[in-house]
């Protein structure tokens, strides 16, 4: 795991040691960086060493020195490839790096190599013969990677930290980024919160001429789900024993390290099935981690410490208070990079902080409520297709200005949230309906919050998209297209990458193994959503290894007692904001109304907070 930068252009080795050092905290243990000045190319790697801790330096070159590679990620198949393509000739230097595999994988297949690799990845290939930059970002982007294209400069970089110290770059904010950061809570691939700058999205690959900087993008894979019903012939018993070896398998792969690993473990059944297979594939007792809180109906720590102590392992657990949050919250803020309205993102910092000293390397449920349709939404749809059917929009209006009068309340997914949630995105056509569900602000307010209006189709453009493209699918098959291909993407591994990263951890999700997703894209909806039972099929799966209270216990979300802090009022956005941002009428109009506890609108006023004090740790080179 690693940080990796580069450009091709003017500049010199001083721009790339600025670049370089941005990314410090993403790789601790090793500095290396690479050059030919001649043709204006230059990379760079902070390293954190995981696999062949001594022999593995970056970037690193190709026998003959053509090739040079630049690798943030884990490539969990890298024994079973090194094995074939020694077969075909090639030879190795390192005796288990996966950093080599790819030099050699590149040579033998090109760019195809992608399709070969099982892992979580974001590389840079400079082919010194061909002239040419080969990137490339895993299947669903957990490793991420920036470019821009500006001012005779192409530059890359795993974040805008690192990307923005280039002068190139553009650091003015772009305002379509911010209004799709309002509508999603989170900045869509390939859009960045720069202008001129994107995101490589997942599943792609971009070849780039070093000579003239022309630019392809190609994508290698896309996430899609199979209309046929391939497991017609197949009972339940034998789909949940099948997914049962798959996790395993997935588990197995994913524990290969040089450095101590350990587990992520929130009390819920993803985290607790991943620490079930771990802990029956290591010799040692397993490390688990969790965190608390000391809000009522927000701590989970008691559930993961009976979790831990059935399956028998070395736990840790933190408790993060309000005044910890208080001193935590400015520091983490101004090293966020790019905003994520996902207040989640507190805890899974402090979590990887707390567990730094232990491990350096954390398995995590990730991709499981994504993959098997396991958020409430899901279990809303047929209500949500039946009450837009049947409920004219005048009544609905009428519904919503009812609902509106509920007091608001601060416990963990309240009634009166839920209602006015599910309520807002049904004033809307069904493919708005999970951005908005989920958003922290919903169009008409986007409409009115910022002066130069606003553009719907634009704006939420890849959920209209992605919803379109299914119109054959249901439901289900539809909403888990916007989760995996949208939100999973840009919130969820996105938070996870940049708090791991800034505790120089690296954080492993086996729900995304290849063989694993291969098997859901197979599945029908019916066995993921059943008679209003999220996540059919995979807690089936579970009831033989895990007791019931852990089965069938409600999903209970990662979250923090946001609308409590901003209602205490140590916590708030400047009502002024800054160019660009919503208007300063609309803010305080929405802050005066949440401390008041008339309107929980806690999602908006974190998002504006944490937008603002990115834009205002900008430093300009």
């Amino acid at each position: 795991m690693c940080g990796i930068a580069g450009f091709v252009g003017h500049g010199d080795g001083e721009t790339l040691a600025r670049m370089s050092h941005a990314l410090r905290h993403r790789g601790p243990d090793a500095h290396g960086d690479w050059s030919d000045p001649e043709h204006g190319v230059y990379l760079a790697v902070e390293r954190l060493a995981i696999l062949d801790r001594e022999h593995a330096a970056q970037p690193m070159c190709s026998g003959d020195r053509a090739l040079v590679v630049a690798f943030n990620g884990e490539i969990y198949n890298h024994t079973t490839l090194r094995r074939e393509l020694e077969a075909t000739g090639s030879r190795f230097v390192t005796s288990h790096s996966d950093t080599e595999v790819l030099l050699h994988a590149y040579r033998q297949w090109g760019t195809d190599l992608t399709s070969h690799l099982d892992g979580m990845w974001a590389l840079a290939i400079y082919d010194r013969a061909q002239r040419s930059i080969f990137l490339s970002r895993d299947r669903f982007g957990q490793k991420p990677l920036y470019y821009t294209i500006n001012r005779g400069v192409f530059a890359f970089a795993s974040e805008l930290t690192g990307l923005s110290q280039h002068p190139a770059v553009d650091r003015s904010f772009s305002s379509l980024s911010i209004r799709k950061y309002f509508a999603y809570g989170f900045i869509p691939a390939p859009h960045a919160i720069y202008e001129h700058v994107f995101k490589l999205p997942a599943g792609c690959n971009l070849s780039v001429d070093a000579q003239t900087l022309a630019t392809r993008l190609t994508r290698y894979w896309d996430f899609s789900l199979e209309a046929a019903d391939t497991h017609h012939d197949r009972n339940e018993a034998e789909l949940a024993e099948e997914l049962r070896g798959l996790l395993q398998a997935a588990v197995r792969r994913q524990l290969q390290s040089d450095v101590p690993i350990g587990v992520f473990l929130s009390g819920g059944i993803d985290s607790s099935a991943i620490a079930y297979y771990a802990a029956r594939e290591t010799t040692l007792p397993l490390e688990t981690f969790s965190i608390g809180f000391d809000a009522e109906g927000y701590d989970e720590s008691a559930q993961a410490d009976r979790v831990a102590a059935l399956i028998g392992t070395h736990h840790h657990a933190i408790t993060l208070s309000s005044a910890k949050a208080r001193c935590l919250l400015s520091r983490m803020a101004s090293r966020m990079d790019e905003p994520i309205g996902d207040s989640s993102i507190i805890c899974t910092h402090l979590l990887c902080a707390d567990a730094r000293p232990s491990i350096t390397v954390a398995l995590g449920g990730e991709g499981a409520d994504e993959l098997f349709g396991g958020y409430d939404p899901f279990r809303a749809l047929k209500l949500a297709r039946m009450y837009s059917r049947l409920v004219p929009k005048p009544v609905h209006r009428a519904i919503r200005l009812v609902a509106a009068r509920l007091p608001s309340c601060d416990r963990y997914m309240s009634f009166d949230y839920r209602v006015s949630r599910a309520l807002r995105g049904l004033s809307y056509a069904p493919s708005l309906w999970n951005p908005v569900w989920i958003g922290p602000l919903e169009p008409s307010e986007i409409a009115e919050s910022f002066e130069d209006g606003s553009d719907v189709e634009s704006i939420y453009s890849e959920a209209i998209e992605l919803w379109d493209s299914s119109a054959g699918a249901d439901l289900v098959d539809r909403t888990t297209m916007f989760y995996v291909k949208l939100y999973f993407q840009d919130d969820i591994l996105a938070k996870v990458d940049r708090a791991g990263m800034l505790n120089a951890v690296e954080v492993r999700s086996p729900y995304l193994d290849r063989d694993l997703v291969e098997f859901v894209q197979r599945l029908p909806s019916r066995f993921k959503l059943r008679h209003g039972r999220t996540k059919y099929l995979f807690k089936q799966a579970m009831r033989p290894l895990l007791p019931e209270w852990i089965v069938d216990r409600p999903k209970h979300g990662f979250a923090v007692p946001m609308a409590q802090w901003l209602r205490d009022g140590w916590l708030a956005p400047a009502a002024d904001g800054f160019p660009g941002g919503p208007s300063s009428k609309f803010t305080t109009r929405k802050l005066e109304a949440h401390r008041r506890g008339t309107e929980n609108n806690a999602l908006f006023l974190w998002s504006l907070w944490l937008l603002q004090q990115i834009a205002n740790a900008r430093v300009d080179p």
